[in-house]
């Protein structure tokens, strides 16, 4: 059953976040499972909500990929996360990348 994880990451940067997304490429190389990402800042922290397809798939996904690009960054701490059932999305076709 697909997911919805909402994260955050208190005392995450941008610089560090674009440091994490630069050394692990996920948007090259799509990890298994991964059907939406969205990232912002506000209050000092990181926010994420992605859509994967089951949990598992995400924290696969962070033991594998992610960990080590987390610590090179010099990222403290762990992350407040949920997953919640997803009922229903809707993405439109063509857009990625930046706002």
């Amino acid at each position: 059953m697909a997911v919805v994880l909402s994260l955050r990451w208190s005392g995450v940067t941008p610089a560090q976040y674009d440091t994490v997304r630069d050394a692990v490429r996920w948007e090259e190389q799509v990890p298994e499972g991964a059907v939406l990402h969205v990232a912002w800042f506000e209050g000092g922290s990181l926010h994420v909500t992605d859509v994967w397809n089951t949990q598992e798939d995400f924290e696969r996904f962070f033991a594998d990929r992610l960990v080590s690009a987390v610590k090179e960054a010099g990222i403290a701490g762990e992350p407040e996360t949920e997953f919640s059932p997803l009922h229903r999305r809707f993405v439109v076709s063509g857009i990625s990348g930046a706002a």
